[in-house]
């Protein structure tokens, strides 16, 4: 039986015209669907995130606005985010980010990034948040849940398998079942589960089928076995073939282009109408499913009075930024307790790297932002410190700035190369010229004639830093990648660090071993001088409070509890996609690591990583004891186990338990990540905690039943401090 909201529905459906539902269903405006005016339908307003409300553009250009009412809370990326491993700061990030965007008008905002992390050179790798199914989800239900409390919707993307950014437009990513349901799509069906109102189609096909036009995706999974009653949206120019994205679950096309009535959902699927190729019903449908959205955001109905306004740019969003940047920072050496620096020993600090001094919130794609202000490590620094300290700055190195040649936004650049030859249309002849060996070959001829001119700059630069030095109290050096290099639209030639950093951090070390070396960063990077360097702090863009939170932890105000939710490889040839030569094609990549992402990988094949999944240092020390498990009658099991601050400081574990199979008569990962706890801790202090794990915690996904089952057998609970810190062990029967 119908509710009344599914009753008004139907009513207002059959009141539209075709024209009025072809309206409906695309974009007429950059970041507006089309609105109903005669029977009071609004056009869905949305906006890019996920790190901040994205700057005003005018609708129909790729420019913006320039307005002052644009300014936002810039937030912390989602890599850093994942690295707090504290779930109430996802979700206080979520709600900074629905209240900042409703605030704005916006109806739906484009986050979370949830795409898994399987290749350290994705150029996109920053906007995720981990190469593990398990810590993706339990950091994302909440994130969404704090945007959509907010009258907004959370437009989860990229729906699936999103892994490069060279070819993303027509690149065919072919994953195994199994490999799609245990690695790509849990995320996605625990935020589905846990009521999410929208989610976005990727521009890549995935397993011969663009994702915005896949059956088997949108139909069958998504609608039919989870049960999705959301709307589906396109990435921006994802839709490429009328007749197939009209046929399926895909609710409303956005594109790039100010053509509004050429867009597939508009005068072709009208065209496709009236000849009687595709039924109205299917018009019907996705009609139906933004009409539920509108009502569920009190854009229509009896509540519309009762809708949210939101908040922008208050106390409470700039302290839920500054607190999650401090717990997103990693501690990966101290080896000679350096760290935390004490400000009152100190008379000179030199500051070294040009990430100190740069800000990072105007780039990288469609994440960036008008951030209200952005703190620099260099400003933090010295904010902390006061006149009483010298901080003295040297840039190091030297940073080539990309010009634009256009006064308009990058985006409406570089995607019109995709109009101009049709990348992505499946009928065109040339849907890869854009991408063949030409581009990529001047790409690294480019990039290797940068080199030059770099290593000739660079050399006054090192001179400078390392006279410097030798005569600083402390020496801070604040390297890593920018957005430059971290950025939609383009990966990474491979996971060096840029501009000749290796060559002046192994200056520094050699004239000054207690170095500091600290990172910005947003995926890995090779650390081919890490046996020198005693000391290295890791950091991702940690948003518009990055350089107060940097100092805190740097000098002892906080201690530091980030752990990673990547693994760090020794060098790119280590991965699973280097050994598998996997990465960086053009046409069809191959998952041929199936299972094996990440740290399953490196423990399968005895690969010892530079950081492994989960690490992370402290200030003080933890001590794990007296592991229990409790089995229940629905099948959960609940692992119980205490944790004690054994050292002088106060500060924070996240502790993470582990399923390892034994004996498995089935390929299985070593081991798999399925719940944690973070622990706030005084000196000597300790706490018993517990963390429940589900049946399906313990599944596999078998692919000849197509369901999850839970293998009989002895099942070993681990429970440690990183992948490869195991604490405590216990086993039991399933």
């Amino acid at each position: 039986m119908l509710n009344k909201t599914e009753k008004e529905i139907n009513k207002l459906i059959k009141e539209l015209t075709l024209d009025e539902k072809l309206t409906m269903i695309h974009g007429v405006a950059l970041f507006k669907s089309g609105a109903v005016e005669r029977l009071g339908i609004p056009g869905i307003v949305t906006s890019d995130g996920p790190m901040g409300v994205r700057e005003q553009f005018m609708d129909d250009r790729w420019v913006p606005t320039n307005d002052n009412a644009s300014f936002v809370t810039y937030l912390p990326c989602n890599s850093a985010l994942a690295s707090t491993w504290n779930v109430d700061r996802a979700y206080e990030s979520g709600k900074v980010l629905g209240e900042e965007a409703r605030n704005r008008g916006k109806d739906v905002i484009l986050a979370p990034g949830i795409n898994i992390k399987r290749d350290p050179l994705c150029g996109r790798n920053f906007e995720y948040m981990s190469e593990d199914p398990a810590l993706t989800a339990k950091m994302a239900v909440p994130f969404v849940k704090g945007v959509q409390e907010n009258d907004v919707a959370a437009c989860l993307k990229h729906f699936a398998v999103n892994g490069q950014e060279t070819a993303r437009m027509v690149v065919d990513m072919r994953a195994d079942e199994r490999t799609l349901r245990e690695i790509y799509l849990p995320a996605f069906k625990a935020c589905v589960d846990a009521g999410l109102l929208t989610i976005m189609g990727a521009y890549n096909k995935l397993n011969g089928e663009s994702c915005c036009e896949n059956k088997v995706l949108l139909d069958e999974i998504l609608r039919n076995e989870w049960g999705f009653d959301g709307a589906v949206i396109s990435d921006w120019g994802g839709v490429y073939n009328t007749k197939n994205a009209a046929m399926v679950s895909l609710d409303l096309e956005m594109s790039i282009f100010s053509e509004w009535d050429d867009y597939k959902f508009a005068n072709p699927l009208k065209a496709m109408i009236e000849s009687g190729e595709i039924p109205e019903a299917k018009v019907d449908e996705k009609v139906r499913n933004l009409l539920r959205l509108m009502y569920r955001l009190k854009m229509l109905g009896k509540d519309t009075d009762k809708r949210q306004k939101g908040s922008i740019n208050t106390e409470s969003h700039r302290q839920a930024a500054l607190h999650t940047a401090e717990e997103s920072f990693v501690l990966l050496k101290n080896k000679s307790n350096v760290l935390p620096l004490d400000a009152k020993k100190l008379k000179t600090v030199l500051v070294v790297g040009d990430n100190a001094s740069r800000v990072h919130s105007n780039g990288g794609g469609s994440a960036e932002i008008k951030a209200l202000y952005e703190v620099c490590p260099l400003m933090g620094i010295r904010n902390y410190l006061g006149g009483n300290c010298e901080v003295k700055y040297a840039k190091g190195y030297y940073v080539p700035e990309k010009t634009k040649a256009f006064e308009s936004n990058w985006q409406e650049a570089s995607l019109d190369s995709i109009k101009e030859t049709r990348i992505g249309q499946l009928d065109a002849d040339i849907n890869l010229a854009y991408y063949d060996n030409a581009p990529e070959e001047k790409r690294r001829a480019d990039f290797e004639a940068e080199k030059a001119i770099i290593k000739e700059k660079n050399q006054a630069l090192f001179e400078e830093a390392l006279a410097e030095a030798k005569k600083a109290d402390a020496v801070i050096f604040v390297g890593g990648l920018n957005h430059n290099i971290d950025s939609e639209g383009i990966d990474k030639i491979d996971m060096s660090l840029p501009y000749g950093q290796d060559e002046l951090i192994e200056k520094l070390l050699k004239v000054r071993p207690d170095t500091v070396v600290t990172f910005i960063s947003g995926t890995s990077v090779e650390m081919p001088w890490i046996e020198k360097a005693d000391t290295i702090l890791w950091g991702y863009y940690a948003g518009m409070e990055t350089g107060n939170a940097f100092a805190h932890v740097l000098f002892g105000e906080v201690n530091p509890s980030g752990k990673l939710a990547e693994t760090f490889p020794v060098k790119f040839s280590d991965t699973a996609e280097a050994k598998n030569g996997e990465y960086y094609k053009i046409d069809k990549v191959e998952l041929k690591e199936g299972i094996y992402v990440g740290y399953r990988y490196f423990e399968k094949n005895n690969i010892k990583p530079a950081f492994p999944f989960g690490y992370g240092l402290s200030y003080t020390n933890f001590d794990y004891s007296d592991l229990k498990l409790e089995s229940k009658k629905n099948g959960d099991v609940t692992v119980t186990f205490a944790i004690k601050n054994i050292g002088k400081t106060a500060g924070a574990e996240s502790a993470q338990v582990y399923v390892c199979p034994v004996d498995s008569k089935v390929d299985r990962p070593v081991k798999e990540l399925k719940g944690f706890t973070k622990v706030f801790l005084n000196p000597g202090k300790s706490k018993k905690v517990s963390v429940t794990l589900t049946k399906q915690d313990f599944a596999y996904y078998n692919v000849d039943t197509h369901d999850f089952e839970v293998e009989k057998g002895v099942v070993k609970i681990a429970v440690g401090a990183s992948s490869e810190d195991i604490r405590l062990t216990a086993v039991m029967e399933r």
